[in-house]
């Protein structure tokens, strides 16, 4: 019997390793995460969001039309593969071609941006310049609700020099589409913007009427089963020291 209690202890303590590590995948990759506890990027790569009439709000960051938020002065590695990902709830279905996060060359027109209704209606999709990396999700889903809290993630993988680009919503794909050459985000070039779909200065297109919970940037295309790892309720990463335990607090609002 003791033997029996002692491989269900080891089990045990195994699968929730699996669980933490599943939880804390490709950290080393982190380049921007953004709680909207405050203005700082907790990766310390970007500088402090900078507030154009969006506000934050008990940990979200606000936007609505005419107001949007960014970061710049990016220090980090130079980005080619990524992936984009934000927890958002929309105020607004209407609202259209708008950002929830958009990563932006500042010197020229080069962007990917996790975009709403720009081309579809009520519908999420890539965003680029001149849609060089855009199609729309075979699997797209309908918005139907506003106010409610969904998880988006967009990966951008090198397959023979273009980008594989796969859409995931909740954990669930999209589907997948290659399209565009592989471009670079160097450091001293980038910024993360929310609201606007790109911007030119102080100003751009699009407009995204939302609550966004928490925006992250990974110089790495996450798997699937790494994105499902990262589902609102279940978010535990480590970073620079810092462990977020503000979901247990958010599930009990």
């Amino acid at each position: 019997m003791k033997k029996v209690y002692f491989v269900c202890a080891v089990l045990l303590m195994l699968s929730l390793s699996l669980s933490a590590f599943a939880q804390n995948a490709q950290e080393e990759h982190l380049l921007g995460w953004w709680l909207f506890d405050s203005e700082k990027d907790e990766m310390g790569n970007w500088d402090d969001i900078a507030l154009h009439g969006a506000e934050l709000d008990d940990g979200q960051l606000v936007v609505e039309t005419g107001k949007w938020a960014h970061a710049l002065e990016y220090t980090g590695p130079d980005i080619e593969e990524k992936t984009l990902m934000s927890w958002v709830a929309l105020d607004n279905l209407a609202a259209t071609k708008g950002s929830a996060l958009t990563l932006d060359k500042v010197s020229e027109d080069q962007f990917n941006a996790i975009v709403y209704a720009e081309r579809q209606p009520n519908q999420w999709m890539s965003g680029s310049s001149w849609f060089h990396r855009t199609e729309d999700f075979p699997k797209a889903v309908n918005e139907k609700k506003e106010g409610e809290m969904i998880f988006l993630a967009f990966t951008y993988e090198n397959d023979g020099g273009n980008y594989k680009v796969s859409g995931y919503r909740n954990g669930e794909s999209l589907g997948s589409y290659t399209k565009g050459e592989l471009k670079t985000w160097p450091t001293g070039d980038a910024e993360a913007i929310w609201g606007k779909r790109h911007t030119n200065g102080l100003g751009g297109p699009g407009e995204l009427n939302a609550h966004i919970e928490e925006s992250r940037i990974y110089g790495v295309a996450l798997t699937q089963d790494e994105i499902q790892s990262l589902e609102i309720g279940t978010l535990s990463v480590d970073a620079q020291g810092k462990l977020a335990t503000r979901w247990a607090s958010l599930k009990a609002k």
